[in-house]
């Protein structure tokens, strides 16, 4: 009985053990991180909006050509006798 007491302490002790070392590995490589300015954070967000309407358009006619197509080819087939 006391056996398991003495292990189930380890336990807790050895994962409150790891968690603050990954708390403090953590706290260290965030104060290594770069940040990114402001400048840079317009920028970048300004490029996603471009990109995502560019290739929203481009789906658009992708999305249209082949509705087109896909209408011609059932009403060739359904209009056989």
């Amino acid at each position: 009985m006391k056996a398991a007491m003495a292990e189930e302490l380890a336990s807790r002790t050895g994962a409150l053990t790891r968690l603050r070392e990954y708390i403090s590995e953590v706290r260290a490589e965030m104060r290594r991180v770069t940040w990114p300015n402001k400048q840079e954070i317009y920028s970048t967000t300004v490029m996603v909006i471009i990109t995502t309407f560019l290739f929203g358009g481009y789906f658009m006619i992708c999305d249209k050509a082949f509705s087109a197509l896909m209408v011609r080819i059932l009403n060739y087939f359904s209009h056989r006798p």
